[in-house]
């Protein structure tokens, strides 16, 4: 079975948590024995919000990642269609992400390798952090589905009566796994009463 190679893009928008906890599960499946890549790219934006919202620093974060991309390297492989992704996704997506992605804008590596995961209609989860929308955003919001992306607000869900910060994590990063077509068992399932 072929290598999976994973996408995931951090953006500048709040919410460095779900991402942290995403590029942690991955590396946790393929401690397991998941046949995993995982490509990472941080944005500026995102550099600028990993101070303030996250225990670990970029350098760890980056660590989490088996390839490190630069966002101004539209030359990298992620940004070619010949590159042999499994699936992107922007964790968080910020609502200037979110508007690259729905106009098809291709100026930083993060939103040219989202325009090439659409292309070559492989799965593109955007995971959608700010709130309220605005409806700017929900027009960008529509636009990306139409696209073929999967807009994720990052919602997690209390069924499984969290008992954490980490388990609400990881119940948004078990959805976006099960979206990208990853098996885990990274949070709790429903289970009828």
């Amino acid at each position: 079975m072929p290598t999976r190679r994973v996408i995931v893009a951090l953006s500048g928008g709040s919410g460095i948590a779900y991402a942290i906890d995403l590029l942690q599960a991955l590396r946790a499946l393929a401690a397991a024995g998941a046949r995993l890549e995982t490509h990472l790219i941080v944005t500026n934006g995102a550099k600028q919000v990993i101070p303030s919202e996250a225990e670990l620093g970029l350098k760890d974060i980056e660590a989490l990642a088996d390839v490190v991309h630069k966002d101004h390297d539209l030359g990298a492989s992620i940004a070619s269609g010949s590159f042999r992704a499994q699936a992107m996704v922007v964790v968080p997506c910020s609502a200037g992400t979110l508007a690259k992605v729905a106009l098809g804008m291709t100026d930083n590596l993060v939103s040219r390798a989202a325009h090439v995961t659409l292309k070559e209609r492989r799965p593109l989860v955007l995971v959608v952090r700010e709130a309220p929308y605005p409806r700017p955003m929900l027009q960008n919001m529509l636009a990306a589905f139409d696209a073929g992306a999967m807009v994720m607000p990052a919602s997690p869900g209390f069924y499984h009566r969290p008992d954490s910060v980490a388990t609400l994590l990881r119940g948004v990063s078990a959805r976006v796994l099960d979206l990208i077509e990853i098996d885990n068992e990274h949070a709790p399932r429903w289970k009828e009463a």
